[in-house]
């Protein structure tokens, strides 16, 4: 079964720029030889020591991790191949991978089923270039809180918390600027182009469309 989807075309889930940027990319070209996910996967751990959008240094391009992203865009994964990913025990990369493939690509309403089991997760990596360390768990609550990725941006994602009242009934309520919204558990309200959709869990997501 493939991942639920946002329902874009994969040429738009990146930023134009970076997209056009891998797509001509001699590295993104040399990819067409991987015809299988765990061939994806082995380049990832073969080649990847940081997933930031871009090369550093005196090098301009596209980052390997991006195009290695994008060649998982062209192959649709399947649920259990996302599963594969995120608790992949070789390289933090290829877990790192999965979860942005997932904050790009999947259906937003469906994020925090996937990235709820990771949110504590103490492996340590260095998401970026520069060596700094953090751990799994920082990094996936940073995708999912974060708007920028380094020079690249995401789609805004809007954070809904529910409480218990005293009596055990729930509670849900959702602050934006200058509007605050409170609405009962299971009923959705649309304002504009957002879609804001009321659940029982402690956190859920919706986004602008």
């Amino acid at each position: 079964m493939e991942i639920q989807t946002c329902g874009k075309p994969i040429d738009s889930l990146l930023e134009k720029v970076l997209c056009m940027n891998i797509l001509s990319s001699d590295y993104f070209k040399e990819l067409y030889r991987l015809k299988t996910y765990h061939e994806v996967i082995d380049e990832i751990y073969n080649q990847v020591d940081h997933v930031e959008p871009w090369m550093t240094g005196n090098c301009r391009g596209p980052s390997t991790a991006f195009c290695l992203l994008y060649k998982f865009f062209t192959m649709k994964l399947t649920v259990k191949q996302m599963h594969g990913l995120l608790k992949h025990p070789d390289s933090p990369y290829i877990r790192a991978i999965g979860f942005l493939y997932l904050r790009y690509a999947a259906d937003p309403k469906t994020l925090w089923s996937w990235f709820e089991p990771y949110i504590k997760d103490e492996e340590e990596f260095s998401p970026g270039s520069s060596g700094r360390m953090t751990t799994m768990g920082v990094y996936v609550r940073d995708l999912l809180l974060g708007q920028n990725f380094w020079t690249t941006r995401f789609l805004l994602l809007l954070l809904l918390y529910v409480r218990r009242s005293n009596a055990g009934r729930m509670h849900a309520s959702l602050t934006l600027p200058g509007l605050e919204l409170e609405a009962q558990p299971r009923t959705s309200i649309c304002i504009g182009t957002i879609l804001i959709l009321f659940s029982p869990e402690s956190l859920f997501l919706c986004c602008g469309r």
